[in-house]
């Protein structure tokens, strides 16, 4: 599972603005990086059905323990809303063991950039 590709649960309105979300795992073993492609397609699943989500997206180096997501939402509230409802609340603290390094980043996007590259979001982290 490389990448997954960009889904889009909610159109967004043209011009509007948008609450973007990067975040960047990498776990402490292999075993970590296994748990977390096993709980992906749950957290996934609930992304297509979140309010505010419009769009997000999944990259994965799991060899290299080494995740990346990307979601851009109609607010920062739909975004903390998600992250507060299970499954995502669950499993986030379930694997916080298992994480050795965790980046996240935040910025504001027009709706009329979507969907957002990962050659331009994977500059952000360095």
């Amino acid at each position: 599972m490389p990448t997954l590709p960009w889904t889009t649960p909610n159109t967004p309105p043209a011009g509007a603005e948008a609450h973007v979300f990067a975040s960047r795992f990498e776990t402490r073993t292999l075993w970590g990086a296994l748990k977390f492609l096993a709980r992906t397609p749950f957290i996934w699943r609930q992304v297509g059905r979140a309010q505010g989500a419009y769009g997000a997206t999944l990259k994965a180096a799991p060899l290299r323990r080494t995740f990346w997501t990307l979601s851009v939402w109609e607010s920062p509230k739909a975004l903390r809303g998600f992250a507060a409802t299970a499954p995502h609340s669950a499993i986030s603290a379930g694997l916080r063991g298992q994480m050795k390094d965790s980046t996240f980043l935040t910025w504001d996007a027009s709706t009329d950039e979507l969907p957002l590259h990962w050659k331009d979001v994977l500059r952000r982290f360095q």
